[in-house]
């Protein structure tokens, strides 16, 4: 496919087209089985579709072929919610990497391969990084625990990107990233968490510790592993997460709400783009933000387009106080006027929260890559023997993205860092005296 361009272009677009096909047809791939409001129900579902894949899903309360499943596979109600891969294999309540297993989207790591670099995290950053490094001859793995795509991946709608002038979905953007990956041949292990960066010996300089004892090793790595979305600090929050309290705004969120008023925290893009969809699909949107303005964290066109929705209610200065429900079913939400001290409850079931993103670093403890105080990785001037600015306080560990401190939380800056690191990794490979062939320029 990379070599006769006009018949790889066929293949693409005819396996894309396929893909597309199969997802709208809703009648192929793994059938997740259970009420329709169960947080796991969410959980693995949201996950298979953030991931590209076909399926289906059948509530155990109303729909006749879930209760055949149930009779002829024996199903205690107890185990709910269940997911019937294609090879014939049940599975009860699955972690979303044993689904992944099952249904083939994930394979065991070649712990004898080195690769010349091994990237973690596959948002906007890590897949840029992987496709330019792929595409120059670089053997690329690509690690992420959730999903392709990251954060941006969640967004509603992108219309500030270079070169969509009538917008893009993050997940529609994402996907193509990661279809263009594969294309140059970058081998993806999602979901499988990392989970200790250490030194390797015979030919490697680096091996990643991932999940179920497997290892990765590497002459180079380049962290792109983002940032996590950060938690309102209410003493019950988790009771409501998964079902009733959501980190992005998606179709099967919005299924949830229809016809319902929401509440969302944020001033920030996220939470404008998440804003306007949701507007689109519910009676109400209220919107709260804890400073006095939406301008000073918010593009301008997003501003605009608010105020020009009739059922979003802007509430500035406000934050929210407490929730209320019961059997992680929310049932009001309470927020403060911070000015005026003022309370005010609503009848609300869902909750939104874009509050911005902490550092995912915590897997950096033992490894002895420089983090700044707020746990972003130092890079470049901050790191005395660093060549270039992306490189981290380990020779040959790469910092790109979010997750670097001092970078521009930005999809295009990722994209953009991700294209850059590539060169770094050039120079590093020669200097280390592993080069592969570097392509001809």
């Amino acid at each position: 496919m990379v070599q006769e361009a006009n018949l790889g272009e066929r293949i693409m677009r005819a396996l894309i087209l396929r893909r597309v096909g199969l997802l709208e047809s809703g009648t192929i791939g793994p059938i997740i089985v259970g009420p329709a409001d169960n947080g796991d129900v969410l959980r693995l579902q949201g996950f298979l579709a953030r991931s590209g894949q076909p399926h289906r899903v059948l509530d155990s309360k109303t729909d006749p072929c879930a209760k055949t499943l149930f009779e002829h596979f024996q199903v205690d109600p107890h185990h709910l919610p269940v997911v019937l891969c294609p090879n014939g294999r049940l599975l009860l309540n699955p972690a979303e990497k044993d689904l992944a297993r099952c249904i083939g989207l994930l394979r065991p790591v070649d712990a004898s391969k080195v690769y010349d670099v091994a990237i973690v995290g596959a948002g906007p950053a890590g897949l840029a990084a992987s496709v330019y490094a792929a595409s120059e001859g670089l053997s690329t793995i690509v690690l992420d625990c959730r999903a392709f795509g990251g954060q941006a991946g969640a967004s509603a709608r992108i219309e500030n990107y270079l070169g969509f002038p009538t917008g893009i979905t993050g997940m529609a953007l994402m996907a193509r990233a990661y279809n263009q990956a594969q294309k140059f041949g970058v081998e993806m292990v999602i979901p499988d968490e990392v989970k200790l960066l250490g030194a390797a010996t015979d030919g490697a300089r680096y091996q990643l510790t991932v999940g179920d004892g497997e290892t990765v090793r590497t002459r180079s790595v380049v962290i792109a592993s983002g940032a996590r979305y950060r938690r309102l600090d209410v003493a019950n929050l988790a009771e409501f997460e998964g079902t009733c309290v959501h980190y992005w705004a998606s179709p099967i969120e919005a299924r949830l709400c229809g016809g319902q008023e929401v509440a969302l925290v944020g001033a920030g893009n996220s939470a404008g783009q998440a804003a306007v969809y949701l507007a689109s699909q519910v009676r109400k949107v209220a919107l709260l933000a804890r400073g006095g303005s939406l301008e000073v964290s918010m593009s301008r066109y997003l501003v605009e387009r608010i105020r020009a929705q009739p059922n979003i209610e802007v509430l500035t200065g406000a934050e929210i106080e407490a929730l209320d429900g019961e059997a992680g079913n929310l049932a009001t939400v309470r927020w403060r006027d911070r000015s005026s001290g003022a309370s005010t409850t609503r009848p609300i079931r869902h909750l939104f929260l874009f509050i911005g993103a902490d550092p995912n670093t915590d897997w950096l403890a033992q490894s002895d890559v420089a983090l700044d105080a707020r746990g972003f990785i130092r890079t470049g001037s901050d790191i005395a023997s660093a060549h270039g600015v992306m490189e981290t306080s380990r020779s040959g560990v790469f910092a790109i993205g979010d997750v670097r401190s001092g970078s521009v939380k930005r999809v295009a800056a990722a994209v953009g860092e991700g294209a850059q690191v590539v060169a770094a990794l050039h120079a590093f490979l020669a200097r280390d005296g592993s080069q592969a062939d570097a392509p001809q320029v």
